[in-house]
């Protein structure tokens, strides 16, 4: 009766196990899903089944995306700035983009920061590159 038990427990550990695997797999090869329900999964923007929440786009997708994105709508994407057509709000760089840039500031003047090396407009310092976090 052990031994029936033990094995009985592994076979179900076994499919819970290719289960999991099986809806990892699924994931990674759509580009939308629920952030509530990882199961919804879909290869287009749309509405969870279940809950009816936008299906956001998985972090392989996110990272292809155009340069600016909605923080709101991942489908609305530009290559500049601007709002988005669904709900106004300003387009944000996509972090890809993000990390990309370098940005420059004054060693004694925080608040004096610029996307190019030059000159502090206060002190006249050369500012320095910024480590990113």
């Amino acid at each position: 009766m052990t031994f029936f038990t033990f094995f009985s427990l592994t076979a179900i550990a076994q499919d819970t196990s290719k289960h999991k695997e099986k809806m990892k797999m699924k994931m990674e090869q759509s580009k939308y899903s629920c952030p509530m329900h990882a199961d919804v999964t879909s290869d287009k923007p749309g509405k969870c089944s279940k809950c009816g929440m936008d299906l956001k786009k998985n972090e392989k997708e996110h990272m292809k995306m155009k340069e600016y994105c909605c923080p709101m709508h991942a489908d609305v994407t530009s290559d500049k700035s601007g709002k988005c057509s669904k709900c106004g709000m300003d387009l944000k760089k996509n972090e890809k983009e993000h990390m990309k840039m370098k940005e420059y500031s004054c060693p004694m003047h925080a608040d004096v920061t610029s996307d190019k090396p030059g000159k502090c407009s206060k002190c006249g310092m050369d500012l320095k590159e910024k480590k990113k976090d």
